[in-house]
């Protein structure tokens, strides 16, 4: 199995900014694209971000577009999310996710972490 670890979320102003990380277990992480999502209470699990291995393909929900970036960094074991213009609709828990099964990276991953907390105030 794969182990994921997501860290830096916190509370912020609307229009502020926050890096999360996601470290993850094993020599096998290069391998796999890598996703983020978010979920609000009481509400559907929500696609972020996605990435290919070499990081040569990502993908962006439409609401996320223009503001938030996913990255990695193999060596690292690691993948980001830089998110910008922070808006209180952007509050949420947000996960880190490894493993598509299928060709449709917005969903049906084998792996996922804990969550970190993403809380924007107006």
């Amino acid at each position: 199995q794969v182990q994921l670890v997501e860290s830096g979320g916190g509370l912020v102003q609307a229009g502020g900014s926050l890096r999360l990380s996601c470290a993850a277990s094993g020599r096998t992480f290069s391998r796999y694209p890598m996703g983020w999502f978010r979920q609000a209470p009481g509400k559907e699990r929500e696609f972020v971000a996605a990435i290919s291995w070499n990081s040569g393909i990502t993908y962006y929900a439409a609401s996320m577009k223009g503001r938030f970036t996913i990255a990695r960094d193999n060596a690292k074991n690691t993948v980001y999310l830089q998110m910008n213009s922070l808006k209180p609709e952007d509050t949420a828990a947000y996960y880190c996710a490894a493993r598509p099964r299928g060709s449709n990276w917005q969903d049906g991953y084998d792996y996922w972490g804990q969550g970190t907390q993403v809380t924007v105030s107006s």
